[in-house]
């Protein structure tokens, strides 16, 4: 496997990611260094450890997996997406919860992630080893859903109160998009 193709299926995986981070960051709820150092290394984490997991459980439990993830997926970002909308206008972002600490970063972190779990699959199939295009996939996770945040964040400035409604759109329209090409075929 050359890096291009690495670098494709990184830049693949990382879509949903980057999609999530820009949606997070429009709503202004991700704009000091620490909850953008969050968003990024946790999605890169996940990245580069959702193949590595699939790559070692191999076929048995993933089978079984692979039949309810896209249900999953779109039940957590479902229900982000849902909370970003509903969120109260009259709270200022900074007391809004913030979508980079706690359930709410773990659940975007493995409904981002899942499909890598496949891919881990997929290359332990070709007898791939595993160790660098995880590396390479978490690295591509991190920086893009850094890309997304700073262009969020700039969408939030401009915007305010309606990014926060589009990002949670957003969500939903990922989840979605997660489960129709799961179900689609």
């Amino acid at each position: 496997m050359t890096i291009f193709e690495i670098i494709l299926i990184a830049v693949g995986l990382a879509s949903d990611a980057f999609a999530v981070s820009l949606g997070a960051s429009a709503s202004g709820m991700a704009r000091d260094h620490r909850a953008k150092f969050r968003l990024s290394f946790h999605f890169g984490l996940f990245q580069f450890m959702m193949p590595v997991i699939g790559w070692f459980i191999g076929s048995t439990v993933v089978g079984y997996i692979q039949a309810v993830d896209h249900w999953i997926a779109f039940g957590l970002l479902c229900f982000v997406g849902i909370h970003m909308i509903l969120a109260d206008p009259e709270v200022p972002p900074g007391k809004r919860r913030d979508p980079s600490r706690g359930w709410a970063l773990f659940a975007l972190c493995v409904a981002t992630s899942i499909d890598a779990l496949a891919v881990g699959l997929g290359l332990a199939m070709v007898r791939i080893n595993i160790w660098y295009p995880s590396a390479v996939i978490g690295i591509v996770t991190a920086s893009l859903s850094l890309i997304g945040i700073h262009i969020g964040n700039r969408l939030s400035v401009r915007f305010g109160k309606r990014m926060e409604v589009v990002g949670g759109i957003v969500l939903i329209l990922i989840g979605s998009r997660i489960l129709l090409s799961h179900l689609l075929g």
